[in-house]
């Protein structure tokens, strides 16, 4: 019954929505939805990735503690290539400092974006590197 109430919010909100708006809305209900089913622990964080039109960043987060243990991205950085390619530095990047910090596994959290492009250079690096996820 609430589950139906709920529905018909959202579908009369929606209506009245932007193309923009609607993406927005979309996204943000993917990433709760992922974000209800994965914590991080201090044995295994979550790295969290982050993927903006002109930067990549990645952090590994305790979510008990609420501390964030290592972190990695390419804004302030001057690195020649593809986003693409960035990411796969980025993804190596992190997976270094995890070995540093002794992480040798992570939950990985897209954020509510699509497993494609620069997630999955960042991820198939860090993976490389010798990160488990």
């Amino acid at each position: 019954m609430l589950t139906r109430i709920f529905v018909a919010r959202l579908e009369r909100l929606v209506s009245n929505m932007s193309n923009l708006a609607k993406k927005l809305l979309n996204k943000s209900l993917r990433k709760n939805r992922v974000r209800a089913k994965i914590t991080g622990t201090a044995e295994r964080p979550r790295l969290s990735v982050t993927v903006s039109n002109r930067y990549v960043s990645a952090q590994l987060i305790d979510d008990v503690k609420q501390r964030t243990i290592a972190s990695a991205t390419t804004a302030g950085t001057k690195q020649p290539g593809t986003l693409v390619e960035q990411a796969a530095v980025v993804g190596a990047e992190i997976a270094k400092k995890a070995k540093k910090a002794k992480i040798s596994a992570v939950v990985f959290d897209r954020n509510g974006r699509k497993y494609a492009a620069r997630l999955s250079a960042l991820a198939d690096a860090a993976r490389k590197e010798g990160l488990e996820f």
